[in-house]
């Protein structure tokens, strides 16, 4: 009898991890699925990280030998003014456009919601944002220079001494603007999508309840377009950091060929700093600057996560 079950006990063990079992069947099928994506991750991101820390370690100017340094780069960011006026810089831009941004978004898809032509309304406000950021640029910078069409037009209705668009102080605020009109009709299209999914017996309900458009907007269409919300938020944090060509085109407009450091953000001192856009070129002390963008992106996309987590209602 104890022969008998001991001869079962083996082969129930025999079974559960034989080479037919679900946990080998997935390890077989994780190599061909999953393997292909992992080494194109490694290649595209892993590798070139590991290298971007190891060269922020030297000082290097693109050729010739290299010399450790340590966390001196880094050492020197936090000492340089012009690093953390461009980091203060990125953080306005991500904060004041954003916010004002989404709201403007979201409105527009409640709006557009329920509007006739609601297709080519969305492809209206969709269209800025498939222009080409250094094209975009070129108009803007033609529009608003000193002789450009916008002074032009003031100059016609009146205005003797219309504002230096492009003079270091108002660049900046114009490059809010620029961006905001860019990437606006982008988010509307994706929360229009979240808005659109909601059943219409959602809203239904609500009339029969008695409830009025805030409470409706409140306790309906905010918590069923809440995940939209951060992924937005997460799109936008992530693309904000980055934007570069739409600032270093203005760098005509003062005569260098670069914008004034005034209206610089982490990704243009990153792109000065390496190439030589002050001085020679600094390879370890840009790829540093590269490394904190990359801390900072991973900091704000958790803090993001985290701060909108909400249960997730299936509907």
């Amino acid at each position: 009898m104890s022969v008998a079950q001991s001869t079962r006990a083996g082969s129930s063990t025999t079974v559960k991890g034989g080479r037919g079992s679900p946990a080998r069947r997935r390890g077989r099928m994780f190599i061909p699925f999953v393997g292909p994506a992992l080494a194109f991750y490694t290649v595209l991101f892993i590798v070139p990280t590991v290298i971007a820390v190891w060269i922020s370690l030297h000082k290097w100017a693109g050729s010739g030998p290299m010399q450790w340094r340590g966390l001196s780069n880094y050492v020197a960011l936090y000492h340089d003014t012009l690093f953390r006026r461009s980091l203060l810089n990125t953080l306005e831009l991500l904060v004041i456009v954003g916010v004002v941004m989404f709201i403007l978004s979201f409105v527009m898809s409640l709006v557009l919601r329920d509007m006739a032509g609601k297709k080519i309304a969305r492809a209206v406000i969709f269209f800025p944002h498939m222009i080409n950021a250094l094209v975009f640029g070129a108009v803007i910078g033609f529009m608003f220079n000193p002789g450009g069409l916008v002074n032009s037009l003031l100059q016609a209705i009146g205005v003797n001494s219309p504002p230096q668009w492009l003079s270091p102080d108002n660049l900046f605020p114009l490059i809010m603007a620029a961006m905001l009109f860019i990437t606006t009709g982008y988010y509307t299209t994706i929360l229009m999508a979240g808005v659109d999914r909601i059943p219409p017996y959602f809203y239904e309900d609500c009339a029969m309840a008695g409830a009025n458009a805030w409470q409706r907007l409140r306790y309906v269409i905010i918590p069923l377009t809440w995940d939209v919300f951060g992924v937005c938020a997460v799109l936008w944090t992530i693309s904000s950091i980055k934007i570069f060509e739409i600032i270093w085109i203005f760098g005509g407009s003062n005569g260098v060929g670069q914008p004034p450091t005034q209206s610089w953000t982490t990704a243009v001192y990153t792109y000065a700093t390496a190439f030589g856009g002050q001085s020679i070129p600094a390879y370890g002390a840009g790829t540093a600057a590269a490394v904190v963008s990359l801390i900072l992106v991973a900091v704000l996309v958790v803090l993001l996560r985290r701060a909108m987590r909400r249960d997730v209602i299936e509907f």
